[in-house]
This record gives structure tokens, sequence and C-alpha cells, in this order.
């Protein structure tokens, strides 16, 4: 049996920018997806904090070391600039295994690895 479980979690960052005229994604600063153990083009779920509203989409890799968290796409208007998000991937792994996995999880400061 498998079972998805948290692989990854990026938690309490500010969406910097929201535009609407983007084929869809959320760009995530690089030194942050390397924290986290995220690639680029991963599912990613999105938990706006501020609003309340969920949504998933995929991730394209920002500049490094520029705190970028942009939300583009129709899920600009799930997520406006200012707000408080969470970020989450999850991966299917055998229960036995699961049982023993632990997610990066990482807790940003303004944006920037502390």
């Amino acid at each position: 049996m498998h079972i998805e479980v948290l692989k990854s979690k990026i938690h309490r960052v500010t969406v910097t920018e929201a535009n609407l005229d983007y084929i869809g994604s959320i760009t995530i600063d690089a030194s942050l997806l390397e924290a986290a153990n995220m690639i680029e083009n991963e599912r990613v779920d999105i938990y706006n904090i501020t609003n309340g509203e969920r949504f998933s989409t995929y991730v394209i890799k920002g500049e490094p070391g520029s705190g970028v968290i942009g939300i583009n796409g129709a899920a600009a208007h799930k997520a406006h600039v200012g707000d408080l998000i969470i970020v989450a991937s999850y991966a299917s792994m055998d229960f036995e295994e699961a049982k023993q996995w632990r997610p990066s999880v990482i807790f940003p400061k303004d944006n920037r690895l502390q």
C-alpha cells in the first residue's frame, strides 16, 4: 500500500508578485526551493493564510536570494501581494517507508533563509 505524505513545506512566506497575464504557476526564490527540497515543475499546494484560499499549481524557479514569491496566471485571483502563504508538496510512498519519513520544512524570515 502507498500513501501520500508531506514531502516539503515552505512555511509562511509573503507573496511579492501577482501576475494575471501569465500562463500559470508560482515563482519561488531558487534558494528557498533548494532548502525545502523542491524542484522546478514540481506540483505544489498553496495555502493562503491571509484569505483561506487553497489551490494547486507548479513551481518556476526564481532568482536565488531574491525572496520572490510570485503567483502567476488565474491563481493571482486567489493570492495577492502581501498575502501570507504556505507552499507544500507531497510524495507517494510505501506505508512502512512513510512511518520513518521526515519532510523538509523551512521557516524563512522575510522570504529568505535565516
